[in-house]
């Protein structure tokens, strides 16, 4: 008899679970998403309601857990930060403006069956490691599940959706290169949840995963290691390189995109420093994805994002918009990933 291991579990992130948990997390994704399609209707979270509070911009995320829970026959509450009493930790309380965040924590448990949050960033005061600490706090005080939307950390149900998009477009990760590599763009402030989430969740499977950086773009050491230790205990392999253009050659999948040194920011300085990532990404606009680093790639090879991207900065036009291209079907993904989670915690 196959028991729920899942229900009432936080999904913060990806390396919380087993090979085995992930597995059947993805395994109902696929299934929801082609009842989907057949026209199946489900009712496995009838009357049951998630509160999404964001800190963030939202397009995917916030629209993808609406839709999710709504055609599992729930309801999702949308919390903006600025429009009800801004949850607070303990020391950032400011009166008649904030709630103690393990209040709101304890209240919502009492109303619904589960709280998502999204807060990176400057909402997290661009301390690397406070929007994970923050989570993390919520579902210490919660009695219902805690989904992460994003923290500074991770971006569990980004790196679903991403080994979801390539189990479905290559049929496995056994074997296949796969390639994170930091692009250029304008924009300085974008977090580094999403490579270390996407790198964690396909360290599961076997990948040759190859990241590749210029100096300074280097991640968390212990996600680094985490990634060293798993690949090679699923007959995988890691490498890291500042060389984008030999992490390419031979590639089976490129997922090119932009984030912030975390050189430059709390608590490897006291405060983030934004004259030391303008010069440093100023140093590397060459890394961007164009049709010539793609044709170093696999024939057949993926190029992926997690979107949004910036446009003519970290990939062309040409590449985003054509064959290699999987991006849309990786948005829709997130709908269907998250769906398990949710049909599964629940």
């Amino acid at each position: 008899m196959l028991t729920n291991t899942f229900r009432g579990r936080d999904f913060i992130a990806i390396a919380d679970f087993t090979r085995e948990e992930i597995d059947t997390i993805l395994d109902t994704a696929f299934q929801l998403k082609l009842e989907r399609a057949r026209g199946v209707q489900h009712h496995l979270l009838a009357d049951k309601t998630v509160f999404l509070i964001f800190y963030n911009r939202s397009l995917r995320t916030r629209n993808s857990f609406e839709c999710g829970i709504m055609h599992l026959g729930g309801h999702a509450n949308y919390l903006d930060s600025n429009s009800v009493y801004t949850p607070a930790a303990a020391g950032a309380e400011k009166a008649y403006v904030t709630e103690r965040l393990e209040d709101v924590s304890k209240t919502l448990s009492r109303f619904g069956e589960a709280i998502a949050i999204r807060i990176y960033g400057e909402a997290a005061g661009w301390n690397y490691g406070q929007g994970n600490d923050y989570v993390r706090a919520f579902a210490a005080a919660a009695d219902i599940p805690v989904i992460n939307m994003e923290d500074d950390k991770y971006h569990p149900c980004q790196g679903l959706a991403d080994v979801m998009t390539i189990k479905e477009k290559l049929g496995n990760l056994e074997g296949r290169k796969i390639v994170m590599s930091w692009a250029y763009s304008p924009s300085r402030k974008k977090p580094v949840s999403v490579p270390q989430s996407m790198m964690a969740a396909c360290s599961f499977y076997g990948a040759q995963l190859v990241f590749a950086r210029p100096e300074g773009f280097e991640l968390d050491p212990e996600q680094i290691a985490f990634y060293r230790a798993n690949a090679d205990r699923y007959g995988g392999s890691f490498e890291e390189t500042d060389d984008m253009r030999a992490a390419f050659e031979g590639a089976d999948v490129v997922y090119p995109k932009s984030w912030a040194s975390l050189r430059h920011v709390a608590p490897a300085v006291p405060v983030a420093d934004w004259d030391e990532q303008d010069k440093l990404f100023d140093a590397h606009k060459d890394w961007i994805c164009d049709e010539a680093i793609m044709k170093l790639t696999n024939p057949h090879s993926l190029y992926m994002h997690c979107l949004p991207c910036d446009r003519g900065f970290e990939v062309t036009d040409s590449v985003i918009d054509g064959p290699h291209s999987v991006v849309f079907d990786q948005a829709e993904n997130r709908l269907h990933g998250q769906k398990a989670v949710m049909a599964l915690t629940m």
